[in-house]
């Protein structure tokens, strides 16, 4: 092992990833199962039947406090005031201009002992030392608790068509709906399941402490779910078109531009609004295909009758077939089948702008 891989984290899980026969690879600082049979298997797998993955290096913050509502108000680009008990939320946080810090996931859970509001933030790997240091940084004048607490957590993405109906097996308590939460035994610990996901698909996500995740990952395993990687993962959610923070979402881009405007409430006020309210940099967040061969990928140039852009984020979809890909293109340049070029390794690849998804069931 390098020496560098002597300072990566490794979570809960990480002896069954190695006994799996999973390559490993850094990743935001943790060293963590980029695939394990194989890329195109576990996409196809989720897609047809019910895949597992080891989330375990995202973080969380928890916020609590008479004032947490307020203060998350005042940072999230969604409504936080429409987040009832048991709900989660989808919402960006953004930088006084409005670039993107990160994209995150809030769940807003029962009130503590002291009969105040609770919620828990999921912040991506990459980001969330800047996310923590952000919301503490933010926390003068607010009657407020924030809190690092990725170290409480592990955390298990079972995605599928047969998810659900496999963990429900494991499972004391009814599991959520979609966007929604709720505190259940599944094999025999207390986790907090919450219906969502990145991968188009049906399925949970569980957060439960990591000396749990070993038992309830060996449960899945055996019922036919199986493992999947971080490159999975990508590809599943590129063919719906969700965003990836540091491809089509960073600090040089605002959410409007990237088609986030459902999630951006600007009449709440929260940091980044005015900026926003003026916001036109005549560049739009696109999905395309490729009509012909060739495999788009991240910083590839596209070339329009209007301009050019840039591919955020491109692969070859298991699913369809074909090369697909997002980038950011002239906003004359978005409506679904307009003509567009990629440049792949100094070739023109042919390619069309698609509505979302670019795959769907039906």
């Amino acid at each position: 092992m390098s020496p560098a891989a002597d300072t990566l984290r490794r979570t809960a899980l990480f002896n069954r990833h190695a006994d799996a026969g999973a390559k490993l690879v850094p990743f935001a600082g943790w060293e963590m199962p980029v695939q394990y049979e194989g890329v195109r298997s576990e996409h196809l797998a989720v897609r047809r039947g019910a895949g597992v993955f080891d989330v375990s290096h995202m973080g969380e913050i928890e916020t609590t406090g008479p004032g947490a509502e307020v203060f998350l108000q005042h940072l999230l680009s969604n409504d936080a005031t429409k987040l009832a008990e048991g709900g989660a939320q989808y919402s960006v946080l953004c930088r006084e201009d409005g670039g993107v810090i990160d994209d995150l996931f809030t769940y807003r859970l029962r009130p503590g002992e002291d009969g105040g509001p609770r919620f828990l933030t999921v912040t991506n790997a990459s980001n969330h030392e800047t996310d923590y240091a952000w919301f503490s940084d933010h926390a003068d004048g607010f009657d407020v608790t924030v809190t690092d607490a990725a170290d409480k957590w592990a955390m298990l993405a079972v995605q599928g068509p047969e998810a659900r109906g496999i963990v429900a097996r494991h499972t004391r308590g009814a599991l959520p709906e979609r966007m929604r939460t709720a505190k259940i035994g599944v094999a025999g610990s207390q986790v907090l399941a919450c219906g969502t996901g990145y991968t188009g698909e049906d399925g949970v996500e569980l957060l439960m402490p990591p000396s749990a995740a070993p038992a309830i990952w060996d449960a899945l395993i055996d019922d036919g779910v199986v493992p999947a990687g971080l490159a999975a993962r990508d590809t599943l959610r590129t063919e719906v078109c969700f965003h990836l923070y540091g491809n089509d979402l960073t600090l040089d881009h605002n959410p409007l531009e990237a088609g986030l405007g459902w999630a951006v409430k600007l009449d709440t006020g929260f940091i980044g609004a005015d900026a926003l309210r003026t916001s036109d940099t005549g560049r739009k967040l696109v999905p395309f295909a490729f009509t012909g061969p060739g495999i788009p990928r991240q910083g590839n140039g596209i070339f329009t009758d209007a301009g050019e852009g840039v591919v955020t984020s491109g692969t070859m979809s298991p699913s369809l077939g074909y090369g697909i890909g997002m980038g950011y293109v002239p906003e004359e340049s978005v409506e679904p089948g307009t003509k567009i070029e990629v440049d792949v390794r100094g070739r023109a690849r042919a390619a069309e702008v698609r509505a979302k998804p670019l795959y769907s069931k039906s």
